[in-house]
């Protein structure tokens, strides 16, 4: 399993929902935090409560529905001189449900694809090359299960074509001990999910962050958390590592 003692994980989203619970979840592990919302404001008590974990941790901010502000942060981190192995690209954004879906205007596609697609991208870009470099590394990009549903066609699409990023490039690091691959939390009653999604944020624990502790240098991966709901971490990460394949061809050696 995966040893995050001591290890810096960048974790975007992590103010409150799933992202709070995954960045708790790693601490509790004994790895240290970066901790994204869009105002520092929203981490202040959150960044007081982990490094009371025995861990350290610092907060960063950027609005995902800007690129420039994306570009800033991942600067910022860089001067801290922080070394990020693991990254959970875990903010996302639903923009509108159109019951009306043959009105859905071009902004629902703009500002979706820049929050969940472009900015998860940038991040992978930024940091994929040093994990590379250094030979280790775990990457975890959230998209969505939702299918069939045309009432939220910019947030499926975004979520489809991070998909399609993060297979690609697994394909290119697939074998190493550099990891990228796909998680979901499921329908949770979260701020995004709304009140009457049937799972509790709580059962996406273990399952969201699994993908960071796999050990067996298999990327490309779609790990839904609900499929480890209630889980201890050792048996989670066995049955991901058991059950769950990587996408690509094998080649005979």
């Amino acid at each position: 399993m995966y040893d995050v003692r001591g290890r810096w994980a960048l974790v975007t989203g992590a103010a409150r929902g799933i992202g709070s619970l995954a960045a708790r979840f790693l601490a509790g592990q004994g790895c240290n935090l970066i901790l994204h919302s869009r105002s520092l404001s929203h981490t202040a008590k959150m960044l007081s409560e982990i490094r009371a974990m025995g861990v350290s941790a610092c907060d960063v901010e950027a609005d995902l529905n800007d690129p420039d502000a994306v570009v800033r942060m991942l600067d910022q981190i860089d001067r801290l001189g922080i070394d990020v192995d693991i990254v959970l690209n875990n903010a996302g954004l639903q923009v509108a449900y159109r019951t009306d879906y043959f009105s859905t205007p071009v902004s629902d596609f703009e500002t979706s694809f820049r929050v969940n697609t472009i900015a998860p991208a940038m991040i992978c870009y930024h940091f994929l090359p040093k994990m590379i470099k250094k030979g280790t590394g775990r990457i975890l990009n959230t998209t969505s299960g939702i299918a069939l549903d045309v009432c939220q066609a910019g947030y499926s699409a975004s979520k489809a074509a991070l998909d399609k990023i993060t297979i690609d490039l697994g394909s290119k690091v697939n074998g190493t001990d550099v990891l990228i691959n796909l998680t979901d939390p499921g329908w949770c009653r979260t701020d995004l999910g709304g009140p009457h999604a049937p799972n509790a944020p709580e059962t996406a624990i273990p399952g969201i962050v699994v993908g960071v502790f796999v050990d067996d240098r298999k990327s490309g991966r779609y790990l839904g958390a609900q499929e480890f709901a209630g889980m201890a971490l050792e048996d989670a990460v066995k049955k991901a590592e058991a059950s769950f394949d990587s996408p690509y061809p094998v080649i005979p050696s």
